[in-house]
């Protein structure tokens, strides 16, 4: 019997340990972070042939996911932007940053800054 309740506090002690520490990742875990871009687009036909590629590649291989990209805009308060408005998602600010500070897509931009003006910035997401 005794050996029976040694096995049993042993069980239940593991089992709280073990959430604590599920609970306790779950808290370090980082909000993610969204992206939102506006281009005031000069050449549409260039834009979307020579950088448009280029960006999207560098974005997507650093994580970013597009969410939404070029649809309709309708003003709420204020004005719309002016041309084409994109959102994308990362899995924190951190990596959102990171993305768009490679040289591929430094590189892809050198490009679209023939094309387009850019306005990028990112804001941090809340715990689902």
């Amino acid at each position: 019997m005794k050996s029976k309740t040694s096995v049993m506090l042993t069980l239940l002690a593991g089992a709280i340990a073990g959430g604590a520490a599920v609970q306790a990742l779950h808290a370090q875990a980082k909000p993610p972070a969204y992206v939102v871009v506006e281009n005031e687009i000069s050449n549409r036909e260039a834009y979307l042939k020579d950088y448009v590629p280029a960006a999207f590649k560098a974005i997507t291989a650093n994580g970013g996911k597009f969410i939404a990209r070029g649809g309709n805009t309708v003003a709420i308060e204020g004005e719309p932007p002016k041309s084409r408005a994109l959102v994308v998602v990362f899995d924190t600010l951190e990596k959102a940053q990171a993305a768009f500070a490679t040289d591929a897509y430094k590189e892809a931009r050198a490009v679209g800054d023939k094309y387009a003006k850019f306005r990028i910035w990112a804001v941090e997401g809340v715990q689902p």
